[in-house]
């Protein structure tokens, strides 16, 4: 014999996903989001440590730490040119004549890529942030301790 739906069944399944579809998008977008970010943190430590020991380990005649920091921060610019990511560079002296570098990446979450948007169905999505930092010794040229 065959089973018969209900007449008061029909429909269930569409107004099921009509209330886990928001869930499920918001735990995409929160995914999303989360894994770029972790890759840029990842290309960031990276480049960052390159662009301190080209630029600060082996200063040019007369470059002090200020100019060392703008083209570090130049660089990291450069790489990281889309529109939801900004980086910052800060260098303070530290004891026995070293410089340490501090360089922050500030990750503004998008809706898949969409343009940035400050929330998603109504939840804030705040700015991730990433600060690594290096110590450079002046008098040992291409040494980050």
């Amino acid at each position: 014999m065959a089973v018969r739906k209900r007449a008061d069944e029909r429909g269930q399944a569409t107004v099921e996903l009509m209330a886990v579809l928001p869930v499920l998008l918001a735990v995409a977008v929160v995914t999303v989001n989360a894994l770029l970010f972790f890759s840029d943190c990842a290309a960031f430590n990276r480049l960052a440590r390159q662009a301190v020991r080209v630029h600060a380990c082996s200063p040019a005649y007369g470059q002090d730490a200020q100019e060392s920091r703008a083209l570090v921060q130049a660089e990291l610019d450069r790489a990281f040119e889309r529109d939801n990511i900004s980086t910052t560079v800060a260098v303070e002296e530290a004891a026995g004549g070293r410089l340490v570098f501090r360089a922050t990446l500030e990750f503004s979450p998008t809706l898949f890529g969409m343009g940035l948007r400050t929330e998603a169905f109504g939840v804030a999505l705040p700015k991730a942030a990433h600060t690594v930092s290096y110590t450079v010794d002046r008098y040992k040229p291409g040494v980050v301790v």
